[in-house]
């Protein structure tokens, strides 16, 4: 039985949040989706959860740009290297490719045509890829990978981290983006026994950097940190006001990233190519698969 057409108003954009009729009311109007993909791992003296909180705030900033559902609470994928910590839940990069392939396979049949992965986990793109390349061979759909750490290390954002007058930049993001999604709080202060996270050490892995240089992204060659502190080193936060200061140097940083991002231009592009391929396959209908080669007599 079909539902009555509704105007219900945005309550979250969290997909996982709302009721069902508010998806469906979202998906009367819009198509657009953004995936935030985390892990729980290691990571310096901040919760197993920093890089997941990460990719979930930038995904809710971006859905806000642009009136659009956020898909999160995705916390166990491949980590890494970080698996030496016993915190780490290590899955492998098979089986979270199979997951999300799964995964957005279910998006398309609910309606998500534009799609929209978000992320600031070194490894992502060994999971993300390979399922944005076999949905479109399999279903036609052009989904998006936004890999937030090129733009910080290419743009604007990154001159600010650059620059900052905080003690650890990349730190102030993590604490700013547990502050955005109301989380400030699981941010754990610093205690005489945790203090070591703060020091300065040259990492056990330094001397394979040429090999791990070759290629980005976690892709070139497999290891695992010899040293926990490797992954990640974070600023002492001994205070409450502490806390606080470097949630609001991570702030600016976090509005620069996301200012970088032309995302409304990126979700019409999407669009744009989506109609793109429709045509490149009506006229190479090689491309499109088997199901497309006629049939044989």
């Amino acid at each position: 039985m079909s539902t009555p057409e509704r105007n219900l108003q945005m309550r979250t954009r969290f997909l996982s949040k709302c009721t069902n009729d508010e998806v469906d009311a979202y998906l009367d109007r819009s198509d657009v989706l953004f995936v935030a993909a985390g892990v729980t791992e290691l990571h310096g003296g901040l919760p197993l959860d920093a890089e997941s909180v990460l990719s979930e705030a930038m995904a809710l900033q971006l859905a806000d740009k642009t009136d659009s559902l956020v898909l999160h609470n995705l916390p166990y994928l491949y980590a890494g290297a970080t698996a030496s910590g016993r915190g780490t839940t290590q899955v492998s990069v098979r089986s979270s490719i199979d997951y999300l392939y799964a995964l957005s396979e279910s998006l398309i049949r609910q309606g998500f045509r534009r799609i929209i992965w978000t992320s600031l986990h070194g490894p992502a793109g060994l999971f993300i890829s390979p399922v944005i390349r076999d949905i479109f061979d399999t279903h036609k759909v052009p989904m998006l990978y936004i890999d937030a750490l090129e733009a910080l290390l290419h743009g604007q954002a990154g001159d600010i981290l650059g620059g900052h007058s905080g003690d650890d930049p990349f730190g102030d993001l993590t604490v700013a983006a547990y502050d955005i999604l109301g989380r400030l709080n699981d941010v754990p202060l610093t205690t005489p026994d945790t203090e070591y996270w703060a020091q300065r050490r040259k990492p056990s892995i330094g001397f394979a950097q040429d090999l791990v240089a070759t290629a980005f992204g976690s892709g070139s060659v497999a290891y695992y940190f010899n040293d926990l502190t490797d992954h990640m080193r974070t600023q002492a936060l001994r205070t409450i006001d502490d806390r606080s200061a470097a949630a609001a140097r991570g702030r600016l940083a976090f509005t620069a990233l996301m200012d970088q991002i032309p995302i409304t231009k990126l979700i019409d592009d999407l669009k744009a190519l989506d109609l793109y391929n429709q045509n490149a396959m009506d006229r190479h209908p090689s491309a499109a698969g088997p199901l497309a080669w006629p049939a044989r007599s």
